[in-house]
């Protein structure tokens, strides 16, 4: 197994959510606010196609680091995908649920990076 920490991980995720032109990212450090994970990735995609691809292309991408995700939900639907990495939670969302549920205000009170 590759050892990796959080924030490297999750500049990694968002560049694979960037090599497949997903919209929004951002990157939410959440370690003052919770115990459930160290950072939020959050990104937006035009399409379930496009959101289930990126969700894809993160999987892939952190198989070949050796990292496996503790649990992915919304896979099937591809409207609101969430892939948990322990330390690191990426939520993807097509864009109409990201403006619904908008996860960045519920965190507002952290250090949100783009």
């Amino acid at each position: 197994m590759i050892i990796i920490n959080p924030d490297e991980f999750a500049q990694k995720i968002k560049e694979w959510i960037e090599a497949k032109n997903g919209d929004d990212i951002e990157v939410i450090d959440v370690t003052e606010m919770t115990s459930i994970a160290n950072y939020f990735v959050i990104a937006s995609g035009s399409s379930e196609r496009q959101v289930k691809a990126i969700a894809e292309n993160i999987e892939y991408e952190a198989q070949k680091l050796e990292i496996f995700p503790k649990g992915v939900e919304g896979l099937r639907e591809a409207r609101w995908i969430l892939l948990d990495y322990y330390d690191v939670i990426v939520h993807i969302f097509h864009a109409e649920e990201r403006e619904f549920y908008n996860l960045e205000k519920l965190w507002k009170n952290t250090v949100v990076n783009r």
